[in-house]
């Protein structure tokens, strides 16, 4: 019998998300991000599903764009960080790819590139985020540079959040963004997922376009103010396991690496088959939530490479083979990301190899 972990990745609650996301973005296209092989969901799967929907990927791997055109995809692709090297601009011409340009380097690079046709361009601008993307200075130009080369079949305008999915909001960067882009009729690009759903003023209209990511993979941007569920979102991947050993401890018992956990009473306590080299965050502490037999309890102890401990306290047919979410139907992934400090992204990109997906 294999090891009795496995990711199920629901296509349908896919297709259900992206169909929020387009109640929200109005006249506006979608890009769909999918970046870090969609998150963990699988590149080309979430394209497949998606096809008949989308307008548009969003990705930063070359190869990945490359892998979707021959998988037959014909949608736009924006390359979110745009080329690292001129050599890779022929790639770009020859897939059709959107190349979103940050800083003056690149300019240099495609000025200098005497490519055979035009492409398809996105400016990004720095409206304080200080990741990438031109400053006011710079911006100005860059944008002549580009439009007075005829090197561009189209231009797009872009920026990102720092802060859509929090408290501070998005005035203060939407109010830059526009005081940079001032006259320019150019279409953009500017709502995430945050932005997309809190927002409404960030997504443009028709020409304009949106590019959410986490809400397609079930999960909210902003879970301290909206779950999931509160959002419409369905969860698209659900990593489940089972019982492989049960234990009773006495009082004073320690559990696992370090014995970090130490019974205060009698208990049975359940070891499932998942860890760290699962892709379970290692630093989830004691108190993660986890689902035994559709019940939620919590983890005890350090997870290990392919073990975790569980609170079997009140849930007394629980025995090997008894069935086990770690996250997903019935336990959303940003309850157990909050309680290892960490995001639902960081989970769902982890999912090692190791694990059998299987898709309905």
């Amino acid at each position: 019998m294999p090891r009795p972990i496995r990711a199920t990745i629901d296509c349908g609650a896919l297709r259900h998300n992206h169909d929020i996301a387009r109640q929200h973005a109005g006249a506006a296209s979608i890009w769909t991000v999918v970046k870090a092989n969609g998150y963990g969901h699988g590149l080309l799967r979430v394209a497949a599903a998606l096809a008949d929907r989308t307008d548009g990927y969003a990705l930063i791997e070359l190869d990945s764009a490359i892998a979707l055109r021959a998988a037959g995809i014909s949608q736009p692709i924006l390359m979110m960080e745009g080329f690292y090297a001129a050599a890779e601009l022929p790639l770009f011409v020859e897939h059709g790819l959107t190349a979103v340009l940050h800083c003056s380097a690149q300019v240099d690079m495609l000025l200098g590139a005497a490519l055979p046709d035009r492409l398809p361009l996105c400016l990004k601008l720095n409206t304080g985020m200080n990741r990438l993307g031109f400053g006011p200075d710079e911006f100005a130009l860059a944008l002549e540079r580009v439009a007075t080369s005829g090197i561009a079949s189209s231009i797009m305008l872009m920026s990102h959040f720092a802060d859509a999915d929090e408290q501070r909001g998005v005035a203060e960067q939407l109010s830059c963004f526009r005081a940079m882009r001032g006259d320019h009729a150019y279409p953009v690009t500017l709502a995430n997922s945050g932005a997309l759903l809190r927002y409404s003023e960030t997504t443009g209209g028709r020409g304009d376009w949106v590019r959410p990511g986490i809400m397609f993979y079930g999960s909210s941007p902003f879970p301290w103010l909206k779950s999931a569920a509160d959002l419409g979102l369905l969860p698209v991947m659900t990593l489940a396991s089972e019982l492989i050993g049960v234990q009773r401890l006495a009082a004073g018992d320690r559990v696992g690496y370090g014995g970090s956990f130490v019974a205060d009473q009698s208990m049975r306590i359940g070891m499932v088959a998942c860890g760290y080299g699962d892709g379970y965050p290692r630093h989830a502490p004691t108190g993660t939530p986890i689902l035994v037999g559709g019940q939620r309890t919590r983890t005890l102890g350090r997870v290990s490479m392919d073990k975790i401990a569980v609170d079997l306290t009140g849930i007394d047919a629980a025995g090997i083979g008894t069935p086990v979410t770690l996250w997903g139907e019935g336990l959303p992934a940003d309850d157990v990301a909050a309680a290892a400090g960490t995001v639902s992204y960081e989970l769902f990109c982890a999912l090692n190899a190791r694990v059998p997906i299987i898709e309905i």
